[in-house]
């Protein structure tokens, strides 16, 4: 690492494996946390730092309470240029929110950047350890398809753009596994927060 700064814990998981969950156990043992994903409905939101961007890009896709969510995922979904023009917005705003959280947690030993697309936009380079929050197939199958909304054919869409479960897994330096009890998984967040930081002591 270079310079005093945080030892950055990178944290991912495919769709509804339970990873803002874990996020939040992080937090309960003091580690604080960037969600890139509420960061971004933050600048979406009314009054939103993204709106005029997004609004001239997508004529129509916002309004006073802000990005009219519907709307736009209606254009982007299907169309990868679309996506590809909205993400040219939203990502470098979020890359300067997660420098700042940086500097403002600088002091910290760890910190944890709660990232979705971790491994397929590139991010796994940015930080130092990369946890994988896993379950049982069957057991993210029943918690998507219990969401409201959610269809098969959604979920078949979201599982296509990310990458499989299984390479995630291999790829990670630690897997939490929430195939468990909440309690049992606490335990692994706490012994992986504990462990990390007796390695940074040294």
């Amino acid at each position: 690492m270079t310079g005093a700064r945080p030892h950055i814990i990178g944290l991912t998981g495919s769709i509804a494996m339970g990873k803002s969950t874990v996020a939040g156990m992080f937090e309960d043992a003091g580690v604080p946390v960037f969600d890139a994903d509420a960061e971004v409905r933050r600048m979406q939101g009314p009054g939103g730092a993204l709106l005029a961007d997004i609004e001239a890009a997508f004529p129509g896709s916002t309004g006073p309470e802000g990005v009219l969510r519907e709307k736009l995922g209606e254009v982007v979904f299907a169309d990868a240029d679309a996506l590809a023009k909205l993400e040219m917005i939203v990502h470098p705003a979020v890359a300067r929110q997660r420098e700042a959280f940086l500097q403002t947690h600088a002091d910290k030993p760890l910190v944890v950047y709660d990232i979705p697309l971790l491994f397929e936009k590139g991010g796994a380079q940015f930080v130092d350890t990369i946890v994988v929050v896993s379950a049982p197939a069957d057991m993210q199958r029943e918690r998507v398809l219990g969401r409201k909304g959610m269809t098969e054919e959604k979920f078949a869409h979201i599982l296509g753009l990310q990458m499989p479960d299984a390479e995630k897994r291999a790829r990670a330096d630690y897997v939490i596994d929430t195939g468990k009890t909440l309690a049992e998984t606490r335990e692994q967040v706490q012994a992986l927060v504990d462990k990390l930081k007796a390695d940074l002591r040294g």
